[in-house]
């Protein structure tokens, strides 16, 4: 099973601001979903774990996201989370994925304490970032990505008439 972090950062590693995210980039939202949703074999599908706040931050109509196995970390034991499966670790959230045979892939979707614990405790497949060019003055930030991910190419640039971000890969050594 593959396992990837993708995200979306401003120049200064900015992901959101007031528990929102600080752009509308219609392009990324379709990178996005066609990564998360893309499988090699068709009678699977992948995971999407994220964080409560990055739940909660989903428009419930989107909620949870289509095709997609959704799993929510929470330290809260009642949390829950309709139509998710509910993690209260890192480990377990993975388990719950792993023990799925339906499921091909896993994409950790933020928020900055989900990013800044998987870098820090699991060996990833790769980093999909999408580069928004500028300053957002967000206050939730991506860290810094780890020497031992290595940019690997492009996938495409876009520019909706007033922000230009580019579509970047990093590969594990």
């Amino acid at each position: 099973m593959k396992k990837y972090i993708i995200v979306a950062a401003d120049e200064k590693n900015g992901i959101g601001k007031n528990g929102l995210l600080p752009w509308k980039l219609k392009k990324d939202m379709e990178f996005f979903q066609q990564m998360t949703l893309k499988t090699e074999d068709n009678k699977k599908k992948n995971a999407v774990i994220m964080g409560s706040n990055t739940w909660i931050s989903i428009p419930e109509k989107h909620r949870p996201l289509k095709d997609r196995l959704n799993i929510v970390l929470s330290k809260n034991r009642d949390f829950k989370a309709e139509k998710a499966e509910v993690a209260f670790s890192l480990d377990d959230s993975l388990k719950i994925a792993e023990m799925r045979k339906d499921v091909e892939n896993v994409f950790f979707i933020g928020g900055a304490n989900i990013y800044k614990q998987v870098l820090e405790n699991i060996e990833l497949t790769g980093i999909y970032l999408t580069r928004v060019r500028g300053d957002f003055k967000c206050d939730a930030f991506f860290p810094e990505i780890p020497k031992e991910y290595k940019f690997k190419n492009s996938l495409g640039k876009e520019n909706d008439g007033r922000i230009e971000y580019e579509f970047l890969f990093y590969e594990r050594k």
